[in-house]
C-alpha cells in the first residue's frame, strides 16, 4: 500500500469483528510505530496492549464521562493504552522547559506515534480508533501505570465489521495560507 493511498483511506473504526488479532501483529506495528519522529528522538511512547480481563477493567472504570467509548473499548477485541515517559519530551537535560509549549511535546509526540501505529495497522487489514475521552487516573490504576509514565490516549483495535466512507472535508484553501 502506498503511504497517500493508506493516509487517505484510513478512517475511525468502531465497530469490530470478534477475531483474535494476534500479538505478533502487535508486536509488527509498534515495530513500525516505534520510527515516528520525537522531541530530539527521546522516544517516549509506549504501548500497553489490553485483551480479556484487563481490557474489560479498563473499559468498566475508565469512561465514566463518555459511556460511548466504553462500549467501543468493549467491542475491540485489542485495546491499546498509549503512555509516554514523562518530563523528556519538551525538556533540556536539566529539567527545565525548551520552549514556551512546555511539557505539551509530550502529547505532540505521542499523537504522532498514535497516527503512525494506526496507519500501520490499517496497513495490516485492521481498523482503530483514537480515543481521548477517559479518566487518566483510572487508566492508570487499571494498567498499574508505574509514577514516571503519563497516559497520552486509547486506541481500539480490531478487524473492522465495515469500512465507511471519508466524511466531508475542507478544502486546501480552508486549510493553507500562503505568505512571503
Amino acid at each position: 500500500m502506498e503511504a497517500i493511498e493508506c493516509i487517505k483511506g484510513r478512517r475511525s473504526i468502531r465497530e469490530f469483528k470478534p477475531d483474535t488479532v494476534s500479538p505478533q501483529v502487535i508486536e509488527e506495528i509498534v515495530d513500525v510505530a516505534r520510527f515516528a519522529p520525537s522531541w530530539k528522538n527521546t522516544q517516549i511512547s509506549r504501548y500497553v496492549a489490553l485483551t480479556g480481563d484487563a481490557k474489560k477493567k479498563l473499559a468498566d472504570v475508565s469512561f465514566a464521562a463518555w459511556q460511548g467509548n466504553s462500549n467501543i473499548v468493549n467491542n475491540s477485541p485489542v485495546t491499546v493504552v498509549l503512555t509516554y515517559v514523562k518530563n523528556r519530551s519538551g525538556f533540556e537535560r536539566d529539567g527545565s522547559f525548551s520552549t514556551s509549549k512546555e511539557d505539551r511535546w509530550q502529547n505532540f509526540d505521542c499523537g504522532i506515534a498514535a497516527e503512525a501505529f494506526c496507519l500501520a495497522a490499517y496497513e495490516k487489514g485492521l481498523g482503530s480508533v483514537i480515543l481521548g475521552i477517559f479518566d487518566e487516573t483510572e487508566v492508570a490504576k487499571a494498567i498499574n501505570l508505574p509514577e514516571d509514565r503519563g497516559v497520552a490516549a486509547i486506541i481500539a483495535l480490531g478487524y473492522p465489521v465495515n469500512h465507511p466512507d471519508a466524511p466531508k472535508r475542507k478544502e486546501v484553501s480552508e486549510l493553507l495560507t500562503f505568505m512571503s
